[in-house]
C-alpha cells in the first residue's frame, strides 16, 4: 500500500491475482491461477465482486478491449442484471451485446 498524505493506493502487481480477490476463487488455488489462461475467470470474477483497487489490477492486466469483449459474449451468463447494465455502459455497449 502507497500512502500520500491522507490518500492511500494498494498496489498489486499485474502478474499475480490480488489475495484480496481470494474470497471469490474459493474452489481455486489462486497461486495456480494463471491470468493468460484464465482471464475468463477471472474477469468474471472481478467485474462481479471486485473492489475499486481490485478493477484497477483487472484493467491494468487486461485490455479495455479484452474486458469489453468478455463482456460482450459471457456478461449475460455471468454478471447479475445490475452489473451487467453498469458494465455495459461504462464499456460503452448497446444493450443487444
Amino acid at each position: 500500500m502507497v500512502c500520500s498524505g491522507l490518500n492511500c493506493v494498494r498496489i498489486f502487481s499485474v502478474n499475480t491475482i490480488p489475495t484480496s480477490l481470494a474470497p471469490f476463487f474459493q474452489e481455486y488455488d489462486l497461486a495456480t491461477l494463471d491470468p493468460a489462461r484464465d482471464s475468463a475467470t477471472i474477469i468474471e470474477r472481478t467485474l462481479r465482486y471486485g473492489s475499486r483497487a481490485e478493477l484497477r489490477w483487472l484493467f491494468a492486466t487486461y485490455s479495455r478491449a479484452e474486458i469489453k469483449d468478455w463482456v460482450g459474449k459471457w456478461g449475460q451468463f455471468g454478471l447479475p442484471a445490475p452489473h451487467l447494465a453498469f458494465w455495459r455502459l461504462v464499456l460503452g455497449l448497446d444493450e443487444s451485446a
